[in-house]
């Protein structure tokens, strides 16, 4: 069977294994209703069902990208399938709440070793000429998955349908772990000898002073301190008869540009200047749009030119980054400051909201995507000084 020994299909199948990795989130985001309705004695206690993920990915971003190194990427997907598979089926029991937290807690684990490790795998797998299309390709997991979800979990309510939804991701995920233990190829990470282990300080060290190693990374936590903030907040802002159409189309159209758009641009420029292409033009609408009131309008465009720093932070990685163990730490760091964007950004701006209005958090946004901007030229400069890795 040809093709499905092929890369593509090794590239394809590891993208349906971020898929089911997204859906970690999505799962207990999208029918949220419903968990705290379930667990309503708990109160505001249950958005740590959401976010409890992140708080792993914060934490141990990095240190997930040394474990790549060490025990290989494809053992990591499979561990992460494993346990994600795990704690889903026990999920489906709808166990007390600090139970069910605590599977939120060790899924963290599992999200955290699928999304270091599995673009490490698909960078690896893919010819040069298409590694750009494949990463892209990678960076619409999130909102593909969430877009699943929400398609199939709207029509259900009640807990027997969230136990079916928990029992059926946990069954997607160990199939997903079948195929990727028959289909998909060792790979070329190595384990690590004894005296190439780092400790977690050493490990931090290296990838904060690489500026090949961070760049990708430090521009997505600019972006993810407002993409979710943005899809959280902006419908709200927009007329009544706006806000749903915003609401669809905004990730719909963030992940067309990411396909459509990426792949072209990177065949002529490089995967940095796309993502500062993109943080110039968002911020640039966003200062048109104070002074014309562009509405749904400004909300479907700037999400359209977010989807370039979307798919070109993912494929600037391979792009910066020869190595294998170099790439595994940068999507390590890529994990830990998205989750940490995730985290503050819609606090951060909603805060600013209340406080000062719209114009105000608008106003914070550009000047967070001119800072993205400064310091990947920044970061630019360093690397034309210290030349390739």
């Amino acid at each position: 069977m040809p093709l499905l020994r092929s890369n593509l299909f090794s590239v394809l199948l590891l993208w349906l294994v971020g898929l089911g990795a997204a859906a970690q989130f999505a799962k207990v985001a999208v029918p949220f209703d419903t968990v705290r309705a379930l667990y309503g004695d708990w109160g505001d206690a249950t958005g740590w069902l959401v976010s409890s993920i992140s708080l792993i990915g914060a934490g141990l971003g990095i240190v997930a990208g040394g474990l790549v190194g060490r025990f290989g990427a494809r053992r990591l997907v499979l561990a992460g399938l494993g346990l994600g598979a795990v704690c889903s089926l026990w999920q489906a029991t709808l166990p007390a709440f600090h139970i069910l937290l605590a599977t939120r807690l060790v899924e963290g684990l599992s999200h955290l070793a699928i999304v270091v490790a599995a673009p490490t795998l698909i960078a690896q797998l893919s010819a040069p000429r298409w590694r750009g299309a494949a990463m892209t390709l990678w960076s619409t997991f999130f909102g593909v998955s969430f877009a699943l979800v929400a398609w199939l979990a709207m029509p259900l309510a009640g807990p027997a349908a969230l136990a079916r939804l928990f029992a059926g991701h946990g069954a997607i995920l160990l199939g997903l772990a079948g195929l990727v233990a028959v289909f998909l190829p060792e790979g070329s990470i190595r384990p690590a000898s004894s005296d190439e282990v780092r400790g977690i300080g050493a490990l931090h060290a290296q990838t904060y002073r690489s500026a090949h190693i961070i760049a990708p990374a430090a521009g997505w936590l600019l972006y993810t301190l407002t993409f979710v903030s943005l899809l959280a907040l902006l419908p709200g802002l927009l007329p009544a008869g706006q806000a749903g159409w915003a609401a669809t189309l905004m990730p719909l159209v963030s992940i067309a540009a990411s396909l459509g758009l990426v792949p072209v641009l990177l065949r002529r420029v490089s995967a940095i200047t796309t993502v500062v292409a993109g943080f110039a033009l968002a911020a640039a609408l966003i200062a048109l749009n104070l002074l014309a009131d562009l509405q749904l309008v400004f909300a479907v465009t700037l999400f359209a030119f977010l989807g370039l720093v979307q798919g070109a932070s993912f494929a600037a990685i391979p792009e910066l980054n020869a190595r294998a163990q170099d790439q595994a730490l940068s999507y390590g760091a890529m994990a830990q400051t998205g989750n940490i964007g995730n985290l503050l950004g819609t606090p951060l701006l909603l805060a600013i909201l209340s406080a000062a209005g719209s114009g105000a958090m608008y106003a914070t946004i550009v000047a967070l995507y001119l800072c993205a901007i400064v310091l990947h030229l920044w970061l630019a400069r360093r690397r034309a000084m210290t030349g390739p890795v």
